[in-house]
């Protein structure tokens, strides 16, 4: 199954047993649905509750990004793959804070030694960034002795400001990059971020659909009604391997040039150029197989989030201690 990526303007509708996307100048692309995992629309997109129904019955998330990139929503079709048992122990790990605190923490853990995985990586490569590491690493130490999630998000504040301190370095271009502006972004390398950070966090509540997770009912961040956050927490441990990585390799390489900006009255945005070939290569790197050291066979990096979302229903289960996706190679 793969996941499908819409560029255009138009309508998004049911037609026999395919779904149609009809272009305002009268294009069309069919999609054989057994084929979708999930769907990206990017645009102005028209669709109605046939087209919606006929996704939820297929169990096919759509995800939903504006003219200018930014994430507006997904629709999330009903849960097939249901555990009430699993829900309880979910919710009842919130409520139990000392619980909650170790599951935050390795969010936090494990995100924290994929970002020195990325900053040795690139020590090695003569990069004078070492400063930087040795700043993580204390600001590591201080983890397990957090007492609650509040002062855990304040530690992982602090060790992304030394990190994205570091990205002037790793880049072979000069960017105006210094700080990390979010609403909106304000230059090349935060508008990536946000962008590519949000493919990830929309990747990983793909993978959360397939399991018995229930992605409102998270530990890192506050649960929201609003947003699924345990996709924010999953997603917390794969962005350095996927999202900073992509950006590193993007800019870098200059696939992603300046000319696939624009400016807008409210901050920098990419245009549907620079989305493109995002995506594609986004889409190549999900795809990317390694070894796994416990299975002994190759798995995707998209796999590799499924797994950690089996690895958090074994601890919720009382069956495993989570421990998180560290990277090996």
């Amino acid at each position: 199954m793969e996941s499908y990526y819409l560029f255009s303007n138009g309508r998004l509708a049911r037609k026999d047993n395919v779904v149609r996307m009809e272009a305002t100048d009268g294009r069309y692309k069919d999609l054989k649905i057994e084929l979708i995992r999930d769907l990206y629309l990017f645009g102005e997109v028209d669709t109605n509750t046939k087209c919606l129904n006929y996704l939820a019955q297929k169990e096919v998330p759509v995800h939903f990004f504006n003219y200018y990139g930014f994430y507006t929503g997904s629709f999330y079709p009903k849960e097939s793959n249901v555990s009430g048992t699993l829900l309880v122990k979910q919710v009842a790990s919130v409520i139990d804070k000392k619980r909650q605190l170790r599951l935050a923490q390795q969010f936090v853990a494990g995100a924290t030694a994929n970002i020195l995985r990325n900053l040795r990586y690139y020590k090695q490569r003569g990069r004078d960034i070492e400063t930087s590491i040795d700043s993580i690493k204390s600001l590591e130490k201080l983890i397990p002795r957090a007492n609650a999630v509040s002062e855990l998000m304040g530690i992982e504040g602090d060790i992304h400001k030394y990190y994205y301190g570091c990205w002037e370095e790793i880049l072979n271009h000069k960017y105006e990059f210094t700080t990390r502006v979010r609403r909106p972004p304000d230059n090349i390398v935060n508008t990536l971020i946000s962008f590519v950070n949000t493919m990830v966090y929309t990747a990983c509540l793909s993978q959360i659909y397939v399991t018995q997770l229930n992605p409102t009912v998270s530990f890192l961040h506050v649960p929201s009604e609003r947003r699924f956050s345990l996709s924010l927490d999953i997603s917390e441990i794969f962005k350095p391997l996927i999202s900073d990585r992509l950006i590193f390799s993007l800019l870098n390489k200059q696939i992603i040039t300046a000319t696939d900006f624009e400016n807008g009255s409210n901050g920098l945005f990419l245009k549907r150029t620079g989305q493109t070939k995002i995506i594609t290569e986004f889409d190549k790197y999900l795809k990317t197989t390694v070894r796994h050291r416990d299975l002994k066979r190759s798995v995707s990096y998209r796999h590799l989030i499924r797994l950690e979302c089996y690895k958090l229903i074994k601890d919720l289960m009382g069956e495993k201690a989570y421990e998180p996706f560290v990277i090996w190679w």
